[in-house]
């Protein structure tokens, strides 16, 4: 799944335009290094998402298409944030 596919889906970045933004902005990083938007992510992935005054890393633990709302925190595990 496509990174900034899956910070909408998570709920982690509410919209996926915003996302796509901040992987554009080098503002989104996998495994240490910074993502395009396209970059696939994979269960186990750290994904960190650098915020203007703090910064939160999460690891991926599934990656479906689609998820309820309810759902949406079982995608991944926060390490630091």
């Amino acid at each position: 799944m496509r990174v900034d596919k899956f910070l909408k889906v998570s709920r982690l970045i509410k919209r996926r335009s915003v996302a796509h933004d901040a992987c554009e902005e080098a503002r989104i990083s996998v495994n240490g290094k910074d993502a395009k938007p396209g970059k696939d992510v994979v269960p186990g992935d750290i994904v960190s998402i650098r915020f203007a005054n703090s910064e939160l890393r999460v690891r991926v633990l599934q990656t479906p298409e689609h998820v309820t709302k309810d759902g949406a925190a079982e995608l991944y595990e926060v390490i630091e944030g």
